[in-house]
């Protein structure tokens, strides 16, 4: 039986390798990225790509990011 908070594993189709902003799916849980400099910065916790933006995994409060990269949330 899975357990109720253990992350998402990647579904068909869905790369573990990072993936260009403008093809996010919705409805389910994304890691972000942005790219400073020569560094990519990774948020911490899974978000989800709403209409509009992105907000927080498990909630309804919206973020205010502009991510420049996705992957499958696997943590």
């Amino acid at each position: 039986m899975p357990v109720p908070d253990a992350p998402e594993r990647p579904g068909p189709g869905v790369s573990e390798t990072w993936e260009a902003v403008a093809t996010p799916p919705f409805d389910r849980d994304l890691e972000l990225a942005f790219i400073e400099g020569n560094a990519i910065h990774k948020l911490v916790l899974p978000r989800r790509r709403i209409l509009g933006g992105w907000m927080k995994a498990g909630t309804i409060e919206s973020i205010l990011v502009q991510p420049t990269l996705w992957r499958a949330w696997v943590k």
